[in-house]
């Protein structure tokens, strides 16, 4: 999950393929103002069958001690596919992929040796104290070897902004510095970017896409939290041990070879090292396009160890009456963080809202799609992704090898550690403003006497941080939306005040089991909500749109 999190404009967007820019070209019409769920004959009852209890059954099984916490690659993987398939099997659903409900994902584990310092002018700095460094590539060592450090601001490269922060500038074999997050996040009345509003250059990933593109030898992005919107711990703990990401071509040739953070300490010496005093750089940086040579050089050298292994995305399709080839696709993540064997105690990561609620209401969704008369004009699929919380990979691996092509996926609807809180007023909107999906949404809302707000926190770039990303850079219109922070009632709010510091506690803990005192009357309004949206999408005369501010508009 995100998670742990709006309207821009982005034409030169690396990344969005020519697939899924004919898939939202601006001669689409706009949506249908008829579009109706009631165009199937028996869609109330359906909706109303969609409940609590309906949900409650394969979130207990997928969040149970038999799963072993689902991790990709273990035997908990294989009974979660085993499980997912029966169950789409017994909604009536046909295999997503040929005649397989399984799609394989090549993965590579690479794990840095902790054993390492980064050397920079007169300073040495420790791993996971002062900083982490890992690296993309396929070779058992690689040194970074007194490479000339580059302060290039934000990092940015954004024509649409007028923005470039490497703009005459030649960084082929050097180390970059960049600032986390993007320049509106402490420069809001700039006109410039979103504001406190993160925007897709602000994520750490994107950094480092970019640093690679430049040619970059390393990039080290230096760590504060406000702008991070998460502590130092946090990037410490996630960038050691094992990193997972997807086997690729050139074995992570084109990624820079060092990729790294320091802690906001450590960069304030490395600027007093080079003469230059940090906060009137950042001070800089924040008014426009910026860089500056920092006349020291770095030097750290990575020992890898790595190993590719085979894990498993989840397809499966209800065909449309009479558009089959054209699919509105719904996305979960199946998978967790396992288990750990040398905690004592409770050793399994059992990942119940993370994400054995989403995986659980795709289930009952699919089941309840099964069962309209007639089906909808366009296929419905289920995508049931692996590797969502090693970086979003088993998502981003079918973004890059579409079983369905994208020119005929016609929106993405994703569904990420659901609302297990009661049920709430309003609707949160990840990301709110980026397309016509929302158009959707909000009737369905209304039909619950909801209305849409946006996100807590959207400088924290939620948006950017679930699997409907992966289609989002694609092209494809993608809708995250959840039960937002409005409890129903009283007795819901004294709930909700209750059970939080449980569930937020848990996140990414042992004690995110199932709980039977859990209300999950607010999975079942979300699921019915986000089930009309599907509906509706699937019977509509035209494709949803980027709105024109979005970054994916192209």
């Amino acid at each position: 999950m995100k998670k742990i999190l709006l309207p821009f404009m982005v034409p030169a967007l690396v990344g969005i393929s020519a697939a899924g820019l004919s898939a939202c070209s601006s001669d689409q019409p706009a949506p249908a103002d008829t579009a109706q769920a009631g165009s199937t004959a028996n869609f109330d009852s359906v909706y109303a069958g969609i409940t609590a209890e309906d949900i409650s059954g394969p979130l207990q099984t997928l969040a149970s001690d038999e799963f072993e916490g689902r991790l990709p690659t273990t035997p908990g993987e294989q009974k979660t596919l085993d499980f997912l398939v029966s169950e789409f099997k017994a909604a009536g659903l046909a295999p997503g992929n040929g005649d397989s409900y399984l799609q394989p994902v090549d993965l590579m584990e690479i794990t840095a040796d902790p054993d390492m310092t980064m050397t920079i002018g007169d300073n040495t700095f420790r791993y996971k104290e002062d900083m982490v460094a890992g690296s993309k590539r396929e070779q058992s060592v690689i040194d970074l070897k007194d490479s000339e450090l580059v302060f290039v601001g934000y990092g940015v490269n954004a024509p649409e902004y007028d923005w470039n922060d490497y703009e005459g500038l030649d960084v082929e074999g050097k180390t970059v510095v960049i600032l986390v997050n993007d320049p509106g996040f402490e420069n809001p009345q700039s006109g410039k970017f979103q504001g406190t509003t993160m925007t897709y250059y602000g994520r750490w990933s994107y950094k480092y896409e970019e640093a690679s593109r430049q040619g970059a030898a390393g990039a080290i992005i230096v760590h504060e939290t406000a702008p991070a919107s998460y502590g130092w711990s946090v990037v410490a703990n996630s960038w050691s041990g094992p990193q997972y990401g997807l086997v690729s071509q050139d074995g992570g040739a084109s990624r820079v070879a060092v990729e790294g953070w320091l802690t906001l300490d450590a960069a304030k010496k490395v600027f007093a090292d080079a003469g230059l005093d940090f906060d009137t750089e950042k001070k800089a940086a924040l008014q426009g396009p910026y860089h500056k040579d920092m006349g020291l050089t770095a030097s750290v050298t990575v020992k890898n160890t790595f190993q590719k292994s085979v894990s498993h995305n989840v397809i499966a399709t209800l065909p449309g009456a009479t558009k089959p080839d054209e699919h509105v696709i719904y996305t979960a993540h199946w998978d967790h963080l396992g288990k750990d064997e040398s905690l004592k105690g409770d050793q399994i990561y059992n990942g119940a809202h993370d994400n054995a609620t989403g995986s659980a209401a795709a289930i009952v969704m699919a089941k309840a799609f099964g069962e309209l008369t007639p089906r909808p004009a366009r296929s419905v699929t289920f995508l049931i992704v692996t590797a969502e919380e090693q970086g979003l990979l088993g998502s981003k691996y079918y973004a890059d090898h579409p079983v369905i092509p994208l020119e005929k996926t016609v929106a993405n609807i994703n569904m990420d550690a659901m609302n297990v809180l009661g049920k709430t007023k309003n609707v949160s909107v990840v990301g709110m403003g980026k397309s016509e999906m929302e158009t959707y949404l909000e009737k369905a809302a209304t039909r619950q006497g909801r209305y849409l707000t946006q996100e807590d926190r959207p400088e924290a770039g939620s948006y950017y941080r679930s699997d409907h990303f992966s289609f989002a850079k694609k092209g494809v219109p993608a809708l995250y939306a959840e039960g937002g922070d409005e409890p129903w009632d009283a007795e819901t709010a004294t709930y909700r005040k209750r059970m939080n510091v449980i569930v937020t506690g848990c996140y990414h803990q042992v004690c995110d089991e199932f709980r039977k005192e859990w209300d999950l009357s607010g999975i079942a309004q979300d699921t019915q909500m986000l089930f009309e949206v599907g509906t509706d999408v699937a019977n509509a005369d035209s494709w949803p749109k980027w709105n024109a501010a979005s970054e994916f508009q192209r």
